[in-house]
This record gives structure tokens, sequence and C-alpha cells, in this order.
């Protein structure tokens, strides 16, 4: 009976994502329909596959070796009516898990294979967010990932275009991509433009290649939050910047099971890096590729780690508190939480 009222809340509570990729989130069904609309034709192998990703409902290894082919989705999403619907749909299936407010990244360079130009992707990809928001309730906001493996001009082409659209739905900028061969030292000039323009920082760090690009991306890229980032521990002096900073961890517990990147969910360091006072915040990743959603995310946490309700409380709000906003709409999002957690009889202490 515990298990169930637990599930049965968790279910009911608010919450918020804040790393949530778009091209690892479209819906298999929707990337089907895409085909055929676009007349793309496919394979018996790769229609299985999306049947596959549809009934996939535990992040088993089955599952997961999507990972190494996560632009599944992105030969579809190279059209503005495809990039509107599949931001729409993520705020649809967020809503359905209680999220009132969700950040969906992605990396606009890798939508223009058809012709599509950087503005173009950002203002489709945000124009689907905006009729989700009105449709489903659920604040939705728009961050650009450069990626490690493009060039500077590419990666600069984002930067300045997140400034543009600041006032369109985006709200930071983002680097992603593989640490060892591009560690985060070489980006420093490319984040100078973000600084300077004021464009929030979130930056990917998996820990693949060492707690050092946590340490540079903080230090010297300029970093607010930290994607990822579950080896933490493992450097008493990040784990001390980190921590001083306040920087809040975007950690996505499925998906790092999967990639290896944090320990299996009985060691996971969530419940340790509360306990340093460290900001976590739990998110999705890749609802499709990882088979998961916000509410599973709690579920799983509260079962591996043993987390309690209030230190859920505490998470949820750690992600209100990190959200990409502006203060005044950030603040109106924390009292309707608090109000929520009131009303499911949560008594947590003033200062949150």
């Amino acid at each position: 009976m515990k298990v169930r009222i637990q599930h049965e809340l968790l279910t009911r509570l608010p919450k918020v994502d804040l790393h949530l990729h778009l091209d690892g989130s479209v819906k298999p069904a929707t990337v089907l329909e895409l085909a055929k609309e676009q007349g793309i034709g496919l394979s018996d192998t790769e229609i299985e596959k999306m049947e596959h990703l549809s009934q996939l409902d535990e992040p088993d290894a089955a599952g997961h070796e999507g990972r190494g082919s996560l632009d599944f989705a992105l030969p579809f999403l190279q059209t503005s009516g495809a990039l509107e619907r599949a931001a729409y749909e993520a705020v649809e299936q967020a809503s359905l898990h209680r999220c009132q407010y969700i950040e969906v990244r992605f990396a606009p360079q890798l939508h223009r294979h058809k012709g599509l130009s950087v503005d173009e992707i950002i203002q489709a990809v945000c124009r689907g967010l905006r009729q989700g928001e009105t449709a489903c309730g659920v604040k939705a906001r728009a961050i650009l990932i450069c990626l490690r493996g493009h060039s500077y001009m590419m990666n600069a082409a984002v930067v300045e275009a997140a400034q543009r659209f600041m006032d369109q739905g985006v709200v930071a900028v983002d680097l992603a991509g593989e640490e060892t061969a591009c560690p985060t030292v070489q980006f420093r000039t490319l984040f100078t433009i973000a600084k300077r323009q004021g464009t929030p920082i979130t930056i990917h760090v998996d820990g693949t290649a060492g707690t050092a690009n946590i340490y540079e991306a903080v230090k010297e890229l300029g970093a607010a939050r930290i994607g990822h980032g579950g080896l933490l521990l493992e450097d008493a002096r990040t784990l001390e910047l980190v921590r001083e900073l306040q920087i809040p961890l975007e950690m996505c517990p499925v998906s790092d099971r999967q990639t290896k990147t944090a320990p299996l969910p009985e060691a996971y360091s969530i419940k340790q890096l509360l306990d340093w006072g460290i900001p976590v915040t739990v998110n999705t990743d890749n609802t499709t590729m990882s088979g998961t959603n916000i509410t599973k995310e709690y579920l799983r946490l509260a079962d591996q780690c043993k987390l309690t309700t209030k230190e859920i409380a505490r998470i949820i709000l750690n992600g209100v508190n990190a959200a990409f906003l502006e203060e005044n709409e950030k603040l109106s999002l924390k009292e309707r939480f608090l109000r929520d957690f009131k009303r499911e009889g949560l008594l947590l202490p003033n200062t949150w």
C-alpha cells in the first residue's frame, strides 16, 4: 500500500524537465507519419525498430541500443512543419506527467539538410512550443545546442542566433558532443560570445572524460548549470566549486544508467549530492530513446535511492529555481508549486 500511495503522489505532483532533447523524444508513430508525408521509404528493419520503441517501457539493453543512433528522427526533422509538430508534441507529452515547465533543447545545425536556415529552424521549434503551451498549459522554452564536433563558425552562428530569439522562447545555449576528442577548454572563445550577450549557458558534461570538464565549464565557460555531472563526487575541488557557486546539475538517472556515465541506481550519487548541498535536478534526457518519462524518473529514484517525499519535493523545487526564466516568471511558477505541495499535505521548510 505504501508503494501505491507513493506512486499516486508522485504522479500527481507538479514537475519540471530542464534537460529534454527534441530529436531523442519524437514519438515513433510521428516518425512513421512524417516519413510517409515526406515520401521517405523505411525498411522493414527501421519500421520494426520504430514499433519496438513505441512499446518500450523499461530502459533495457535492447531499447538502449538506439542510443548509438540517436539521430533516428533527424532525417524527418528537416522541415518547418516537422519541427513545429515535434516541439508541440514534446509539450503535449510532458503535460501527461504534470510537467508545468520544460526546456527543450536541440542543435539547429543538424536540421539544415533540406535548406532551412538556422533562424527558420529556431522559429519553427519556438512556434511549436508556444502552440503546446497554449493548448496544454505547460510553460515551454528552448535551449540551442552547439556541438563539440562542429566548426567554430557553425557554433558561433548558433550562439549569435540565441540572442536574436531570447524574446521569442530561447532561454540559453548548450554544448554537447564527445568530450574526449573535443575537451571543454577548446570552447572558451565561443562561449565568450554568449557571456558578452548575457545569454545563459548550460554545458553537457557526462564524466566520460573526467571531472576536469565540469571545472572548466563552470570556471571558464561560465556555465550556470551542468548537464548530467553524475561523477562530480570523484573530485573534491570541482565538488567544492559547484557547491560554493550553487551550480544546478541536470541529472538524467535512466539515461545516465544506460550510457554508463553514472553508477547503477543502487549506488546513484543523487542522495550524496543532496547531502552535500548540491542543487540536483531530475530530468528525462530523451524520452523515446530511453523509454522514460519524468514520473518514471522519480519513481525509480524513490525506489532505488530510498528518497523521501520531502527529498523529492526538494529536487522538484531545485528544478524550478534552476529554470532559465525571468525572475518574476520563476517566482510565479514556484508559488504555484508550493501551493500544490501544500494541497498534498507536504509541510516544507519556509526557506523553500
